[in-house]
């Protein structure tokens, strides 16, 4: 049998001690302040801190996925040690990186024919994708099959749910999320959208909520209304450097159900582009991604 190893992005917004005490290999996307280009490398670049209070001084960032030859390395680097390989690619409907991966893994196809390279396309980010790296692992690690990691990765991701508010309305315009008109109304109105991820791994609005606190009771409702098997399952959050609202929707879920356990971190870089500073996002494995709520 040969060895494998899971392989992702850093897109996936883990804390770096994970990636660290797991070795997991990842290719990083960047991030381009007035032509000065950092890497998204869980804040060893550049902190998740020092990036938001770049954009609260009104720096705009421009964000760039990796190149397949940058992927083409890493596949090639596993390779040489004999490694089969699982990739949990950020979502082809927010990023070009899974075409690029595909890319290098044509190209590492020709050079290593005895290689197997599968791509997940996880239809999420952050710590959604994260929390699937962490499943995948803990999968290895106990004696799982490539195959096995492969079909629950294919069969769960539909289930994994992730919802989304944020605080300034001007990032999802810039992002091409909503219409210009839509952020100058929201924001005089203080309406908190509700966004998620459908099927596809795209961003759509589900609901409309009016103040912070209202949006994090939301959330809150959300996941008590759509997780399923609450007792065994780790939710995450990761917040745009607001610690103490993700702490506060933390807070909200666990008086509303009961969890396993709750993971939180940073939004990184290249995910805080399109999201802002003070975005909050929770994401678990509950009802199918196509059975929304209702937009209000």
């Amino acid at each position: 049998m040969n060895k494998f190893t899971i392989m992702t992005d850093s897109c996936c917004d883990l804390p770096i001690d994970f990636i660290e005490r797991n070795n997991i290999p990842f290719v990083s996307l960047t991030c381009n302040f007035n032509e000065k280009e950092y890497y998204d490398d869980f804040g060893k670049s550049l902190s998740s801190e020092d990036f938001f209070n770049k954009i609260r001084q009104g720096e705009i960032p421009k964000t760039s996925q990796p190149s397949s030859q940058i992927i083409y390395e890493k596949f090639k680097e596993l390779a040489l040690f004999g490694n089969d390989i699982i990739y949990i690619c950020v979502s082809s409907g927010l990023s070009g990186t899974l075409n690029s991966a595909n890319i290098a893994k044509s190209a590492i196809g020709e050079e290593f024919p005895n290689t197997k390279i599968y791509i997940v396309d996880i239809l999420t980010s952050s710590l959604g994708q994260g929390l699937m790296v962490i499943k995948a692992e803990e999968m290895r690690k106990n004696g799982a099959s490539f195959e096995e990691i492969i079909d629950y990765l294919e069969n769960i991701k539909q289930y994994l749910n992730t919802y989304i508010t944020v605080d300034d309305l001007s990032f999802l315009k810039n992002g091409g999320r909503i219409s210009s008109t839509a952020a100058i109304l929201g924001t005089v109105l203080h309406i908190k959208p509700i966004l998620t991820l459908n099927h596809e791994g795209r961003v759509i609005p589900v609901l409309k909520v009016k103040g912070r606190k209202k949006s994090i009771n939301t959330l809150a409702d959300i996941v008590k209304e759509r997780i399923e098997n609450p007792e065994n399952e780790t939710i995450s959050i990761c917040h745009g450097d607001c610690l103490d609202g993700a702490l506060s929707l933390k807070n909200a879920i666990l008086e509303k159900v009961k969890i396993k356990d709750v993971l939180i971190n940073n939004i990184g870089p290249v995910v805080g582009s399109y999201s802002g500073p003070n975005a909050l996002a929770v994401f678990f494995i509950g009802k199918h991604r196509q059975h929304h709520m209702i937009k209000n």
